[in-house]
């Protein structure tokens, strides 16, 4: 563990203690770091609370070998950010590393969404990846070094049904990066996001029946949580120099690069522009590159390679 590609670094890992976070705990330490597992243990609604998840994943660490402390308190608390950043310093002395993985479901069509169900995953997801990278930035700003790896989601960044609450949530994730990555590159800083896809309970429940459904379950089973630990590893180690403000995903045994948005088109007109005006001219100029309400499904159409 002391020659791997973050040796000597310290991590904290947000929603450690099972699936996705799990994962990447395991291989940060494996990899070299010390790790702070930080995991509420709560359902995936967020509901209710358990210090086992968080311990069970430190135990397997120091099991093998490396070093890790739990912690359960919520990233939705800015206090608490700020606690589980000095329980890392105090144990290891030093933060290096910060990966915001935590995060709830609540899903519902928007008519029938709830406050409590957009505020609380806003909570969660936004504003604890925002508490977290406010409580490491000033020491990363110090030292002169730090790496922030944040997961967003496909849903976000393409749309499903159901997930207005968790779209907003993980695209602004992808805007706090990019503007992470801007204001702190002067400091060495670097912030990225990944998109993962992996098998969990949330789509265990894609039917089975025939031969060519089971054939296409066991292929997403391919996708075990722990395959998303690798990118993150690299893009948290000092390998991944220059690379920052940038969008990935990892699907099974495939790493995509995603595009960012910027102008496609443009019309002028030296007068300025009239609604009727508009009515005339826009849909025929930009009909045929606006963006089709495809969910994330209909644009990675094919199986996971």
């Amino acid at each position: 563990m002391s020659e791997g590609i973050v040796a000597g670094k310290v991590a904290i890992v947000t929603g450690a203690g099972r699936g996705i976070g799990r994962g990447i705990a395991m291989m940060l330490a494996r990899e070299g770091a010390s790790v702070v597992v930080n995991d509420v243990g709560a359902s995936l609604d967020g509901a209710g609370a358990d210090v086992g998840p968080a311990q069970q994943v430190v135990d397997e660490i120091k099991k093998a070998g490396g070093k890790a402390i739990p912690s359960t308190l919520s990233i939705a608390e800015p206090q608490a950010a700020d606690r589980i950043v000095q329980s890392a310093l105090e144990a290891f002395g030093r933060v290096d590393i910060v990966v915001n993985n935590a995060g709830i479901l609540r899903d519902r069509i928007f008519h029938k969404m709830s406050w409590s169900d957009w505020s609380d995953v806003i909570s969660v997801h936004l504003h604890g990846s925002f508490n977290m990278c406010r409580a490491a930035a000033g020491l990363f700003r110090e030292q002169n070094s730090g790496a922030f790896v944040h997961m967003t989601s496909t849903s976000g960044l393409i749309g499903n049904f159901g997930q207005a609450n968790y779209m907003a949530a993980k695209l602004g994730i992808v805007g706090l990066s990019r503007g992470i990555a801007l204001d702190m590159q002067r400091y060495n800083v670097r912030s990225n996001c990944i998109a993962p896809f992996a098998w969990s309970r949330m789509i265990g429940s894609i039917p089975a029946e025939t031969d060519r459904e089971k054939e296409r379950v066991a292929r997403l089973q391919q996708m075990t949580p722990e395959k998303i630990a690798p990118l993150v590893v690299y893009l948290a180690s000092d390998r991944a120099d220059g690379i920052s403000g940038q969008i990935f995903s990892v699907r099974n045994n495939e790493v995509f690069l995603f595009s960012q948005p910027r102008p496609i088109r443009v019309i002028h007109r030296s007068e300025g522009w009239t609604p009727a005006a508009l009515d005339e001219q826009l849909k025929g100029a930009f009909g045929p590159s606006l963006t089709p309400l495809d969910r994330s499904g209909d644009v990675f159409a094919w199986d996971p390679i």
